[in-house]
């Protein structure tokens, strides 16, 4: 488990980020940063579960 903690943590805070920047694209009417926190958003959860499938495989 705490091998797995540092990775979901990253992914979370990656998750986090891109959230604060659509908020920010909403509020600024940035398309472009809409869509990089999209990338980011999805991003952090692709790389969580490919962090929680690798923990469970052992590799």
């Amino acid at each position: 488990m705490p091998r797995l903690l540092l990775p979901l943590v990253g992914c979370l805070l990656l998750a986090a980020l891109g959230v604060g920047a659509l908020l920010y694209a909403q509020h600024d009417d940035a398309p472009g940063l809409g869509l990089i926190g999209f990338v980011l958003i999805f991003g952090g959860i692709g790389l969580g579960v490919r962090a929680a499938l690798r923990t469970k495989r052992g590799v």
